[in-house]
């Protein structure tokens, strides 16, 4: 077994400033290009991110590092994320680093494991549910009002606290006004692309730019909530599939009725999934609009 990769020493040095000496090092996650560390030192706790410079595209996962930041630092300055999510950024001898708050929370499909079954169906999940789906559009409805999509909004970028509050988190991908773009936007996780997202991917070149609109968050949101409670992904296609057929099966726009996959009758939940996936972006509902429903 190789050596775990331990965090670049410029970014330890720099964060002990804010968090006190580490006290623990845990590598969260080592792939396509990139590493998390959870860095727990004895004022707090980062998630720290940097690229592995081993990696075929190390040049371009620090180009996606430093954009991120820069779409934190925008997104702080536009009231649209809290001051204290960033915390540093910097370079090293491999490229960039990226240092954020921890956030405490389950991944979205780990967290509705209970709600995906028929034991989910009683008056303590109910709320629960509703809870998440409101904290997540109402984060949303911020980014959405300074003009921002998230672009990437997908299970593994939000998490559940325990008292049911969603956090978003991963901001790489955002698309802001006047963005000047070291990585061109491409789209996110396949099974939660947008219609629209999937068709202008498909008619344009790798290195051209996409830019996402807040109505393809809605899509992906509605997506997101329609997976993780159903078990069931919104748009059927075969899993052996390469991503150019599944996205020309999003483009299609055709989704399936959440009746039919739903583990339980949940009207309030339900009726508003099933309007985010509108083919046509201007008859989804606003985030704002979301949050007030939930």
């Amino acid at each position: 077994m190789g050596q775990t990769p331990s965090p670049p020493g410029e970014a330890l040095d720099r964060l002990t400033g804010r968090i006190g000496e580490p006290a623990s090092v845990r590598l969260l996650s080592d792939r396509r290009g990139s590493r998390v560390w959870k860095v727990q030192g004895l004022l707090g706790a980062v998630a720290l991110k940097a690229n592995n410079p081993e990696g075929d595209d190390a040049s371009d996962k620090a180009a996606e590092m430093a954009q991120e930041d820069d779409h934190l630092l925008r997104l702080t300055e536009a009231g649209a994320l809290s001051p204290d999510y960033r915390v540093d950024a910097g370079v090293w001898q491999g490229g960039r680093w990226l240092a954020v708050r921890w956030v405490d929370g389950a991944p979205l499909w780990r967290a509705l494991a209970l709600a995906r079954g028929a034991e989910g169906d009683r008056a303590s999940v109910r709320p629960w549910l509703l809870g998440i789906a409101s904290t997540w559009a109402q984060h949303l409805a911020r980014m959405h009002a300074a003009d921002w999509a998230h672009a990437d909004v997908q299970p593994t970028n939000t998490l559940v606290a325990r008292d049911g509050r969603a956090a978003v988190i991963d901001y790489a991908l955002a698309c802001g006004p006047h963005n000047d773009r070291r990585v061109p936007y491409r789209g996110a996780l396949t099974h939660t692309t947008a219609p629209e997202i999937a068709t202008a991917i498909l008619a344009t070149s790798t290195d051209i730019h996409v830019q996402a609109q807040p109505a393809a968050d809605i899509w992906s949101l509605g997506a997101s909530l329609f997976w993780c409670w159903t078990g069931h992904r919104p748009v059927a296609y075969d899993d052996g599939a390469d991503r150019t057929e599944k996205l020309r099966a999003i483009a299609k726009g055709s989704t399936t009725a959440i009746g039919v996959v739903r583990p339980w009758r949940f009207p309030a939940l339900e009726e508003a999934v099933a309007a985010c996936p509108s083919t046509d972006p201007a008859d989804r509902p606003t985030a704002r609009e979301l949050a007030a429903a939930w």
